[in-house]
């Protein structure tokens, strides 16, 4: 399983969804804007991405931070998608 989180410095929820998956002993590759990564280099990969964090799981953009937390209640995250990020 493959785990992006676009994030930035600053931003609560992008803590608490890293957070989250650290819990669950979940790796994921942060994508940080300002640290490497640029916002217009986020909107190539996430074109409707309008907030942060954004989380990509196997190729499949699952939203923020939220929808994150949903589906981690469900236990549902493991096999989860199976594209190509």
């Amino acid at each position: 399983m493959k785990v992006v989180v676009w994030s930035k410095y600053h931003c609560p929820y992008c803590d608490q969804a890293k957070s989250a998956l650290q819990q669950k002993n979940i790796t994921f590759e942060e994508r940080k804007i300002g640290d490497g990564w640029t916002k217009e280099e986020l909107l190539e990969h996430i074109p409707a991405a309008r907030t942060l964090p954004q989380i990509v799981i196997n190729g499949d953009v699952i939203g923020g931070f939220n929808d994150l937390k949903k589906l981690l209640e469900r236990d549902n995250i493991i096999g989860y998608g199976d594209g190509e990020i």
